[in-house]
């Protein structure tokens, strides 16, 4: 360990390989999607460990928000560069990644080989249901604490009502709500001071405190070499197979597109699969509709961040165009691939931004900007939880279009009984007996295979829906197509 490193570590008592076990700990517990997981990093890492406090811990998400990419592997990234600079930030964005990344390699090889297996789907089953209490959890914690003032929680309620009632996207709740809290914070007003959402005490007693890491200062050196190496690191791969391979060939279109992808992925992970899956089935010819909500179910079964969905769709793309390779390491590397180009970015806005907004925490108008998008991602989460809800618990939605509205209702007619049974399960075990989210994922998996292997509703329910899965043609011609359509054409 360096010098440099080790004065660090003794400035807020936290070692490099003690990060490692934490971050290697959150890695493979991160299931949920992004409210679970970020839900479970604030409980380890704001209430367990207290590295960092309250404000700092939501000072972070808010930036990580305004980013496109994963927003929870990009906090972890952030939190990783706070504590122990770019080496803690690569530690803890890469582990966030690895967990998720190998299972879903070993999933695509398995479902290129054998099909799909009926006891994974019915894990499955049981995992949505302990999700969706798990994300619910989130939505209570976070939202006591962010929403501290009547104007915060009328911002919340706005954004959850403009996205889940009127389908604006997420980019412009961000966009409104910033502006909001910036004047607020501008003109001085106690509820966009930055500090309204911290825990209620008034002393900080988290290790990191508000010291400032020399590794956090900003300069245009750091600026300038941040960017030369990550941008080599990220665009060289994608001009090297470019040139050498050809634009026609799977590798460089692989390279190519998925690069783009990470620079437009606004509000996370499904508000871009439904733009990738249109054009991977309908432009590039890389699998079928079916194979899409395929993959989404498999990266729903692993940690870390839904996006890593991509990485099955890379490894498909490969496998069928295997060129003079074997079809399985061909797959293997569009994977890899994949993985690569998506998730590098992330590390670049992490490491060129975050020495700014660390020494702009004091800012009143930028504290309040972060503050009143802190309240919009409340609501933007508490969409999510009635999305998943709903989608989890009905078999069948309807829609409700006309007067601006846009958005579905589920039919109570067709409530899946079991799922309803297992959720509420799940619910006891978190909020009664305070089980956790590791070992209430657990419970919830187990029952959901145990339900599969004695013949109950599920497997006939999952048996079912993978027919009318192979048989739909999803329609692309509605534009945007939003992923709530594409479920529920699948589902339908």
């Amino acid at each position: 360990m360096s010098a440099l490193t080790g004065s660090r570590a003794r400035a807020h008592g936290v070692s490099l390989r003690e990060a490692f076990d934490v971050w290697a700990r959150i890695a493979v517990l991160s299931f949920g999607g992004p409210a679970g997981q970020i839900a479970l990093m604030h409980k380890v890492l704001v209430e367990e460990k207290r590295w960092l406090s309250e404000s700092r811990f939501l000072h972070a998400l808010n930036y990580c928000m305004l980013l496109p990419g994963p927003e929870a592997q990009q906090l972890a990234t952030y939190v990783g560069w706070l504590m122990h600079g770019t080496l803690g930030g690569v530690m803890a964005g890469g582990l966030f990644v690895l967990p998720g990344a190998a299972a879903i390699m070993g999933l695509s090889v398995v479902y290129v080989l054998f099909g799909k297996i009926g006891v994974v789907a019915a894990a499955l089953f049981g995992l949505k249901a302990a999700v969706l209490a798990i994300v619910v959890e989130a939505v209570i914690r976070i939202g006591k604490r962010a929403l501290a003032s009547r104007a915060l929680q009328a911002i919340a309620a706005a954004a959850f009502a403009s996205i889940f009632f009127f389908d604006v996207a997420f980019p412009l709740i961000i966009l409104g709500a910033g502006l909001v809290g910036y004047f607020g914070g501008r003109r001085g007003w106690p509820q966009f001071s930055g500090r309204a959402h911290a825990s209620g005490t008034k002393t900080d007693d988290s290790l990191l405190g508000d010291l400032l890491p020399l590794h956090t200062t900003a300069s245009a050196r750091k600026t300038l070499q941040c960017v030369t190496v990550c941008l080599f690191l990220w665009l060289a791969p994608v001009t090297i197979l470019a040139l050498t391979l050809g634009p026609a060939n799977v590798f460089s279109q692989i390279a190519v597109f998925f690069s783009k992808m990470a620079m437009v992925t606004f509000g996370g992970a499904y508000a871009v699969l439904a733009y990738v899956a249109q054009q991977a089935v309908d432009e590039f010819h890389w699998l079928h509709s079916h194979e899409m909500l395929d993959g989404l179910g498999l990266a729903e079964t692993t940690p870390g961040p839904l996006v890593i969905v991509l990485q099955f769709v890379g490894f498909l793309a490969a496998y069928r165009e295997p060129g003079v390779l074997s079809p399985i390491f061909a797959g293997a590397l569009g994977g890899l691939l994949t993985t690569w180009v998506t998730f590098t970015p992330c590390f670049l806005w992490i490491f060129l931004g975050a020495p700014y907004v660390e020494q702009l925490r004091d800012n009143r108008a930028l504290a309040g900007a972060l503050t009143a998008i802190t309240a919009s991602v409340v609501g933007v989460i508490l969409n999510l939880a009635i999305w998943f809800s709903i989608h989890v618990l009905f078999h069948e939605t309807a829609p409700v279009r006309g007067l601006g509205f846009s958005f579905e209702i589920p039919l109570l007619a067709s409530v899946d009984p079991l799922a309803l049974l297992l959720t509420i399960g799940a619910a006891f075990a978190l909020f009664r007996f305070g089980l956790g989210a590791p070992r209430t994922l657990a419970l919830c998996t187990a029952a959901g295979v145990l339900l599969f292997i004695f013949g109950a509703a599920p497997a006939q329910a999952l048996a079912r829906r993978e027919r009318q899965a192979m048989r739909v043609g999803v329609d692309y011609s509605l534009a945007p197509m939003s992923f709530a359509a594409l479920w529920h054409a699948s589902h339908a």
